[in-house]
Parts: structure tokens; sequence; C-alpha cells
């Protein structure tokens, strides 16, 4: 084989140069270029979501309650952060839904990238499940938790404190109730820096929220949370419509009258108990939609929470 002049532009020599690769297999390289472009894209693309999906246990050690050592036994957050550029700053524990026997993806990690566009931090909370032995108060325990940690690593993940809200749907929308109306201002005396924090959320945005556990609520994700035959104080006290007080933090509630899963009057009594309290709060019924929709493409909803984010300081 003749040699090739790197220093000669003629087109002989380069197409020479081009048969010659990837030891004289013998096919041009121009056959090659757009999956070599794709193989750059698709790392590129990977190095992306690795930096954004850090994955950070809720306790360090066992969970308290724990009842084993398997991933269903340990709660974390995982974290979307924005880019420092794009970041307004802002932060929402994510609560999916899924009847407290699973937790739905697109509910999860899908709110979680549609906020990082808005320059929000998504944090992904994996509490643990009715469908894996665990009753209250053990859920309550792993979305407060979150909260104290997003506080405590404030700094660290580029958040501000004071701006870090809970947002969740269906089962999980009762898991962000139970948040705003059972929160405390955490234990000064704790060795565990952690629980220092207060627990209350700066807002709550509450999707098709399961929000009563009394006539309208779902019966599955009642089960799930408190057994076959939970105590009537019990009930009561996790009927959030009943728990709202002045502090409550502002909420975004949403709903479809064509939810036949989960009554729109689990959020029309929650939005009458928020108006009762004094709370600011935004409630928007859409006629159409299932149980479970998300974002839905873009539903009305997104551009309305949005402008209600605004209002309040997250964007």
């Amino acid at each position: 084989m003749s040699k090739i002049n790197l220093k000669d532009p003629s087109k002989a020599s380069r197409e020479r140069f081009q048969v010659v690769f990837l030891g004289q297999v013998g096919y041009p390289i121009t056959m090659f270029r757009p999956f070599l472009c794709w193989l750059l894209l698709l790392s590129i693309h990977s190095h992306s979501l690795l930096a954004q999906e850090k994955i950070v246990r809720l306790w360090e050690g066992d969970a308290p309650g724990a009842l084993g050592k398997e991933d269903q036994d340990i709660p974390t957050l995982t974290l979307f952060l924005p880019d420092e550029s794009e970041a307004t700053g802002a932060a929402m524990v994510i609560c999916p839904g899924g009847g407290y026997g699973h937790l739905a993806p697109h509910e999860g990690k899908g709110y979680a990238e549609w906020l990082v566009k808005q320059g929000i931090a998504g944090l992904v909370l994996k509490y643990r499940l009715g469908s894996h032995g665990y009753r209250h108060p053990v859920m309550w325990q792993d979305v407060s938790r979150a909260m104290r940690l997003a506080k405590h690593h404030a700094r660290e993940w580029g958040i501000d404190a004071n701006r870090i809200g809970v947002m969740g749907s269906s089962a999980g929308g009762h898991l962000a109730s139970t948040m705003v109306t059972h929160f405390d201002s955490g234990d000064p005396t704790s060795s565990d820096p952690v629980e220092r924090h207060t627990s209350r959320p700066a807002l709550g945005i509450l999707c098709y929220p399961v929000v009563s556990l009394g006539v309208h609520t779902h019966q599955g994700s009642k089960r799930n949370l408190l057994g076959d035959k939970p105590e009537s104080a019990l009930v009561w006290s996790l009927s959030n419509e009943l728990q709202v007080k002045p502090s409550t933090p502002p909420c975004f509630v949403w709903h479809t009258w064509e939810d036949t899963a989960v009554p729109v009057e689990n959020s029309l009594q929650f939005a009458q108990a928020l108006r009762k309290a004094g709370v600011p709060f935004d409630l928007h019924v859409y006629q159409n939609g299932r149980h479970g929709i998300g974002l839905a493409n873009g539903h009305a909803w997104t551009q309305d929470c949005l402008f209600w984010l605004k209002e309040n300081g997250f964007l």
C-alpha cells in the first residue's frame, strides 16, 4: 500500500486515508460519522443524567422502624438539580402517588424533570409503603425527614432553605397534605443536626389528592396507610381537611370533575378548610381528565401552577 501524506490536502490522499482506519477495514469513515455523532450525544446525555440524579439516603443508618435492609426499607431522595445559571433557588420535595402501595414514576421523576426546566430543584421522595408492611407514622416520618434534610443541605444543593415546598399526587397528595398540616418546628436539643430543622414546607402543591380518610376517601390508600381496622381517632387525625390551621402554608390544589378513583370532594373540602383558616390557595377543577394523568403532555394545570409559583416567589 502506498504511503499517505497527511500534509497533502489532495482529494486522492484524503480518500486513501479514509479507507485505512480501524485496521484497514476498507470502509470510508464518512459512513460512520452519523453513528459516531450518536455515540457522542449519548455519552453527553448520560453524563448529564448522572450529574442530575444523585440519590441520598434519608438516614445514614437504618431508618426508624425499618423492617429489613432491602431497597424497599431504605427511604431516599433523588435529586434533580437545575444548572446553576438557570436555578431559581427554589426546590420541591415530590411525593409520587400509587395508593401507598407503589410509587408512580410519572408523578415523581416526571414532575422533577418538568420543575428542573423551570429552574426549580426536584427532590423525589422514595417513601416506605404499606405493600411492604409499613403503616403510619412511617410515611409521615419519611416526608418529614426529607423536608429537614433538604433544609440541612440547602447550601450544598444550591437551594434556599426558606423556599422548599412539598408536592404530591393521589396518595402522594395525601402525604403532602399531611406535611402541610402536621409539621413541627424541629428538636433544637437533638444530637442529629438534621432533626433540629423545622419540617414546615414553604408551600404545597396537591394534584388530584386523597385528603380525607372519611366518606370520600380512596379505600386502597386508607388500607395501605392504616391497616384494615384503624382507630377512629387515627382516621380523624389523618383526614387532613379537618387539620388545616392558620400556619398551614399556601397551597395549589387541582382535581378533575371526571375523576372516579379519588372524588373531587377531597380537593373541594380541603380548599374550604384553607379558606376557613385564612390560608391563601389556588383551587382548579377541570372538567375532563381521568385520575392519575400527571403532566398530561402540558395540561392546563401546569401553566396555572407556574403562574401561582411565580406569584409565591418560586420563579
